[in-house]
């Protein structure tokens, strides 16, 4: 079980915190009247106010996943934008901070967002980022529940995180043991450099990939590289038969783009970072066999696949931060459900205070769009399952393909 955090040293953050001040940039506001710490009334409306901060990148590398991440988390508060604690109704409150991908910005964004009054906090798109921020949730007393930040340090390294997703020493055995059943003998990675994301599901994928008889050849880029042609022409040298590159959404479609033009004939491994609608769009007419592993595959859910497609069609800033189209990515899917486990988490406290949020997250149990979510003695969600989908070169559109374990 997580351990219950120093009562003083909470207090004595959010004092700190609160001399700071901060703003409203991100979207969100800070309700006139509400407490220091753990919602309060709306002196406007006279409305009791619980606020759930949103830690997410809405700039950056990881912009375009963060801004559909949320994308789930407002269309659960227009589905259920009120919780009921202790028989009396309180107004959801999202308070959205950008705390711009990476981790050097992770802890005044985090800092920003605690400052505002929140009981709990959902996010971040990014591992790097999210560990940045827990050390201010951590001292600050506010739980986070993790999206889909996979990195195992996230919740390790911190008592305030938990997390909804399933982690990388999961994913890349999971990606290691599909590649095998392709009937692969030489893997080659790619990560960038100074990324805790891509280090360490490269590391996973290896040592798995390895442990099953394969051979893998590694490199690393550095960050804001715009031509990977010789890493695709290395990886051909190579022999390789897949490439895994677990990286952010604008180097997969450049190392796409590269390996369409170099004429790779294998193929290209993603990690859930690359389940994004432009990465599906990049491969369109081109030769390039994409695989992923992600959190939901559309069809899923009928019913919630139609209902939030129209909200998506009916909000032109929605459609916007969904890529310019109605296609449901799982980070979505994911941010949904987070809100909810995060309104089952305020329900068991029967409290808005941070304290008992987050003594009462162990316990939650919630069946979500994307399957039961319930936490372990570490704070990560219990799965151990991934859908493998591929890109559509005709469509740009993914195609499902299968459940996947590790073998």
């Amino acid at each position: 079980m997580k351990k219950l955090l120093s009562l003083a040293l909470a207090s004595a953050m959010v004092l700190s915190l609160a001399a700071c001040g901060g703003n409203n940039s991100g979207g969100g506001s800070n309700g006139g009247g509400s407490a220091p710490n753990g919602g309060g009334s709306n002196a406007a409306s006279g409305d009791k106010v619980v606020k759930i901060g949103v830690f997410e990148p809405q700039t950056g590398d990881n912009g375009p996943g963060g801004k559909q991440e949320i994308l789930g988390m407002q269309y659960a508060n227009s589905v259920q934008p009120t919780v009921e604690i202790n028989g009396e109704t309180y107004q959801v409150q999202l308070e959205i901070v950008d705390n711009r991908t990476t981790p050097e910005n992770g802890p005044s964004a985090a800092a920003e967002v605690v400052n505002r009054g929140v009981s709990v906090i959902l996010g971040s798109y990014g591992s790097g980022v999210s560990m940045a921020g827990g050390a201010v949730f951590q001292e600050a007393g506010v739980p986070a529940i993790g999206v889909t930040c996979t990195n195992p340090q996230v919740t390790a390294d911190c008592d305030a995180y938990f997390r909804i997703c399933f982690t990388d020493p999961f994913q890349g055995p999971a990606l290691a043991s599909y590649a095998k059943e392709l009937g692969v003998d030489t893997a080659y990675t790619l990560a960038m450099l100074g990324s805790d994301y891509d280090q360490g599901l490269v590391h996973y994928f290896k040592e798995a990939f390895e442990n099953l008889g394969g051979t893998v050849v590694s490199e690393d880029f550095p960050e804001g590289s715009a031509n990977f042609v010789s890493y695709i022409n290395n990886a051909k040298s190579a022999g390789a038969g897949v490439i895994f590159a677990p990286v952010s959404t604008n180097y997969a479609q450049l190392i796409i783009e590269a390996a369409s033009a170099q004429g790779f004939e294998g193929t290209l491994l993603g990690s859930d970072t690359w389940d994004n609608n432009m990465v599906a769009e990049s491969t369109k007419g081109k030769n390039a066999e994409v695989v992923v592993t992600t959190f939901y595959q559309e069809g899923g859910n009928a019913e919630f696949d139609a209902s939030i497609k129209e909200w998506i069609n009916a909000n032109p800033d929605a459609k916007t931060n969904n890529g310019g189209n109605d296609v449901i990515s799982a980070v979505t899917v994911m941010g949904y459900d987070a809100y909810f486990t995060a309104l089952e988490a305020i329900k068991a406290a029967g409290s808005t205070d941070p304290k008992a949020v987050m003594e009462a997250l162990p316990g939650v149990s919630y069946t979500g769009v994307s399957g039961l979510i319930e936490f372990d003695e570490v704070g990560d969600a219990k799965r151990d399952q991934a859908y493998i989908k591929a890109a559509n070169t005709e469509t740009g559109l993914w195609d499902f393909v299968k459940i996947q374990g590790v073998g």
